[in-house]
């Protein structure tokens, strides 16, 4: 009888369930990832909120003071002379953040043409403190204004007023204390109305100054 019953329970069984636990290798590195990156992102914005309500930066403010246009002739051929010279002050008005201007490139526009170039000396400018930019453009290029740039131009020709737009790329760091900051590329715009061969250096319509636009982003 012992015998019948051992006969009739066979030999113990193992089964394994397929499909538990394999598939969670990509989900939890990307649950992880994404952790990661929020961490991050508050960690940041935390750091710029504690910058901010311990330095209060304020933005840096750049104006043109002085422009000489002496030469703004368009050829029959598209080929444009030009001489233009400008003063442009840069105002830091922090207390305690400094400025390395790494790279300061200027580029002269007409009618959305650029059509001159030039790179700035890099500089240190220090807290509570003006500097001043020199560019000076001199040359001839080919321009392409199309019938209604053309039209633009014969009619700013005949007021004596051209409209120049003048776009500094720069390449920057601020300095706390000791510590210094990633590089930042801000663009500067300045749009300007530039009389020819203007004898007192001063901008169109008696301005002593025209402010330009700042873009950190």
């Amino acid at each position: 009888m012992a015998e019948k019953h051992s006969h009739l329970n066979g030999p113990a069984r193992f089964y394994h369930r397929h499909g538990h636990g394999s598939g969670c290798g990509c989900c939890c590195l990307l649950s992880f990832l994404i952790k990661l990156i929020v961490t991050a992102v508050i960690i940041l914005g935390l750091a710029a909120l504690i910058f901010w309500l311990i330095f209060r930066p304020n933005i840096v403010k750049f104006h043109v003071t002085d422009a000489s246009l002496t030469q703004f002739n368009l050829t029959s051929d598209n080929n444009l002379h030009y001489n233009l010279a400008l003063n442009i002050t840069v105002r830091n008005p922090n207390k305690k953040i400094g400025i390395y201007y790494d790279r300061i490139e200027a580029n002269a526009y007409y009618e959305d043409q650029r059509f001159a170039t030039q790179q700035l000396t890099p500089f240190y400018q220090d807290h509570k403190n003006t500097s001043y930019l020199n560019p000076s453009f001199q040359g001839q290029k080919l321009v392409l204004l199309g019938a209604d740039g053309v039209s633009e131009y014969n009619q700013e020709k005949n007021s004596g007023v051209y409209s120049i737009d003048v776009k500094l790329n720069l390449r920057v760091r601020f300095k706390v204390g000791k510590l210094k900051t990633w590089r930042f590329k801000p663009k500067i715009e300045c749009d300007l109305e530039v009389p020819l061969s203007s004898s007192d250096g001063r901008l169109a319509g008696g301005a002593e100054a025209t402010k330009c636009k700042i873009d950190f982003f």
